[in-house]
């Protein structure tokens, strides 16, 4: 949807435009001694039924607020009240999101998504009332606000109501709306064929796949008659979904290359109902963008952020893409040549589901890693504690376990922390919920339920989020051990985490995460970082028997396996950010099948063919949230290179290094231009500007993964 009450983004995935959500029913976080409550806090949700409620009485506060707005009021008031309109709908959006992802009840799913869509409808009314935009164009030409961020906000406001159309003539302005709707119903159709599609393989005999991965599949058994063993034997095999985290671990811990290619094009084949749903996407897109006056989707998307045009996205994705082809291209005859003397095929060609398999493998053997070895040292327990030593050392403040009120939690495996500083008091509260379970979100993401926002001179809403992960659950805690790709992934949501507990900011709608897109993964990366940090790791990783810190040694051989391959990894996500760029960019007159388009790209800037009838980009889910945006993920990886080297690398744990982090950059959010924030941590050699926008500056990442800088070919 796009336009007004809502934005960036509770969830780290990612964001919509406009009146940045939360919530505003002056509900306080449940403390230990509270009484029975609802979800999250909210006392709407103690039943399923709840969110009928929580959406009814929303509607009549933003009516009141609207009303009050219509009289118009000073300008500074008028901002105060748009904010509380963004912050109270967005109590019912983000509690919605959250629970449609990771309730277990599915009454309490349904009716969030009964919620959901009701938010919807009345959002489009929000968007599109010339009311609340009259009023917001007034506070900002009038020029006599109180600060900058008001003067901001105001503007922000202004500029997230027109992406919506609403400075439209009424013709154009009903087809936006109705675009808008059928944007938000193809991505939740898209979203619905990765889940109900997945795709399976059926491998006979059940000895060619490893004992470790039997859990992730279901005996089956040949028909009477086809196995080898006789005509009255039926023969035992296993039935073993394809998606993305299944297939990751066929094509790594599979020896047999029959079953990886079978479980590759299988996986990169589902769901197909997709192709269909991406081309009415892409043509919705298109249209939307062309009558906001834009030539493409990608124009559309990167106007309002560093990069601001589509041109200068596509020069910053050729310049990594030159400096990266010659080491990528390296590893891959490194790796072709390793396939081979295992094999002794001298002459056989390293096919794509051999990648994970053949890496995996050189990794353990040239720097004597153990999987199990390593995850030995990182028991999710001690992780956690990890995190809080780091938020301690870095600023001071402490998290503490604190009960949850009845009826606050949806799951018993859910912990609630407070971040406490001693001389500020409480900074926030988060939530984990860090085990797989049945109908669960399946990856890892950062979710906003409350933005930090000035209610009055005495009183702060405090920011509360959720951090969701699915790592393996034994019904034990104490015993889950986390491999190190894991870790890091814990470490980066936390960054997100992190970057919404400690904003300070005047309005929710800049409240956190809640930043220009291609500014918004810079938290996230930097503080994987952290994860690969010897400094860092010996003050939790410790043995689960033992408790023997984790050998420097051992650290310094996972770092060597880790840069072993990082340019095929960076040419991969530059290969990602492309496609998204294509299939969002400007549109041929006769369209082509985005199977071409993504074979094309492959052939051309990666060292790796595309397999005839696959799809991998059909289950892409970033197309949706990051649509057009997907190069932030690299801008991200600059600036935190950047900011590493210049800002952490000589002493991350110092609480100098800590307060830097926090006074000038976390503590903003969005209330800060992006490039101001970037300047002042870390000055001026931290950014380049091109052709009208900003470009990261790529030394730092090139230096770290000893890359040569080299011109980018000219590409028409």
């Amino acid at each position: 949807m796009a336009a007004l009450i809502i934005s960036y983004s509770r969830k780290f995935f990612r964001p919509k435009p406009f009146l940045h959500c939360i919530q505003s029913f002056r509900t306080s976080a449940a403390t230990a001694d509270a009484k029975e409550t609802g979800l999250y806090g909210f006392s709407h949700l103690k039943t399923p039924k709840g969110f009928q409620r929580f959406v009814d009485d929303a509607i009549e506060r933003s009516g009141e607020l609207i009303n009050y707005i219509s009289t118009m009021p000073s300008s500074a008031e008028i901002i105060r009240a748009m904010d509380e309109i963004s912050d109270t709908v967005c109590s019912v959006v983000d509690s919605a999101e959250l629970c449609r992802h990771t309730h277990p009840d599915r009454e309490f799913v349904e009716q969030a998504n009964v919620a959901s869509m009701r938010m919807d409808e009345y959002l489009h009314y929000l968007n599109t009332n010339h009311c609340l935009y009259n009023a917001v164009m007034k506070a900002e030409l009038e020029g006599n606000i109180p600060n900058s961020e008001t003067q901001r906000a105001a503007h922000y406001l202004r500029v997230d109501f027109e992406k919506g159309g609403i400075h439209l003539c009424s013709e154009k302005l009903e087809r936006v709306n109705q675009l808008n709707v059928d944007i938000a119903q193809l991505c939740r159709k898209f979203n619905a064929n990765i889940v109900d599609d997945p795709g399976y393989v059926d491998i006979y005999p059940a000895t060619l796949i490893p004992k470790r991965m039997h859990h992730l599949g279901t005996p089956v058994y040949s028909p009477a008659g086809s196995s080898r063993k006789g005509l009255d034997v039926k023969e035992k095999g296993y039935r073993i979904p394809t998606d993305p985290v299944s297939l990751t671990s066929i094509l790594q811990w599979v020896p047999n290359e029959k079953v990886r290619k079978l479980a590759y094009i299988q996986g990169n084949s589902a769901p197909h109902a997709n192709l269909n749903v991406l081309d009415k996407l892409i043509a919705a897109r298109h249209e939307l963008a062309q009558i906001m006056g834009y030539k493409s989707y990608a124009e559309f998307a990167a106007r309002p952020n560093m990069a601001s045009s589509a041109d200068v996205v596509m020069s910053f994705l050729f310049e990594l893409s030159s400096m990266v082809k010659p080491k990528a291209d390296e590893e891959f005859r490194r790796l072709r040549y390793y396939k081979r003397q295992r094999t002794g095929q001298m002459l056989e060609d390293l096919e794509p589901w051999d990648e994970t398999y053949y890496s995996a493998m050189i990794k353990a053997s040239t720097c004597d890693l153990d999987s199990s070895v390593i995850a030995s040292y990182f028991p999710l327990l001690q992780c956690i504690e990890g995190l809080k030593l780091l938020v301690e050392s870095l600023f001071g403040a402490s998290f503490h376990n604190i009960p949850l009120a009845p009826g606050e939690s949806w799951h018993l495996d859910v912990l609630k922390l407070s971040l406490h500083h001693p001389e500020e008091g409480d900074l926030g509260y988060l939530y984990l919920d860090l085990y797989s379970r049945k109908d669960k979100y399946p990856g890892c993401a950062h979710f906003a339920i409350k933005g930090g926002r000035r209610i009055s001179e005495a009183e702060y809403q405090l920011p509360v989020v959720a951090l969701v992960c699915n790592f393996s659950n034994s019904n034990n805690p104490s015993t889950v051990r986390l491999n190190h790709g894991e870790v890091e992934t814990l470490f980066h949501e936390f960054g997100h985490a992190l970057h919404s507990l400690l904003s300070r900011t005047e309005y929710q709608h800049f409240s956190g995460t809640r930043v220009a897109l291609d500014l918004a993964e810079t938290p996230s990366n930097l503080f994987e970082y952290y994860a690969w940090d010897y400094r860092v790791l010996k003050t939790f990783a410790k043995h689960y028997s033992t408790g023997e810190i984790i050998p420097k040694k051992l650290v310094d051989s996972m770092q060597d396996a880790k840069m072993m391959f990082a340019a095929t990894e960076l040419q991969r996500q530059i290969f990602y950010a492309l496609i998204d760029q294509k299939l969002f960019g400007e549109q041929d007159s006769s369209p082509r099948d985005t199977i071409s388009i993504v074979a094309d790209l492959k052939r051309q800037y990666t060292s790796y063919k595309q397999v005839e009838g696959t799809h991998w980009h059909t289950r892409f889910s970033h197309l949706l949230n990051y649509g057009g945006g997907y190069y932030s993920y690299l801008y991200a990886k600059c600036f935190a290179a950047t900011i590493w080297k210049n800002t952490c690398q000589e002493d991350p744990l110092s609480l100098e290094t800590g307060t830097a982090l926090r006074t000038k950059f976390l503590q903003h959010g969005g209330a800060v231009e992006p490039v101001d924030l970037l300047k002042d941590l870390v000055g001026d050699g931290s950014i380049r500007y091109s052709n009208g926008g900003v470009i990261p500056d790529i030394r730092a990442l090139s230096e770290e993964m000893k890359l040569e800088l080299r011109e980018p070919p000219h590409v028409c």
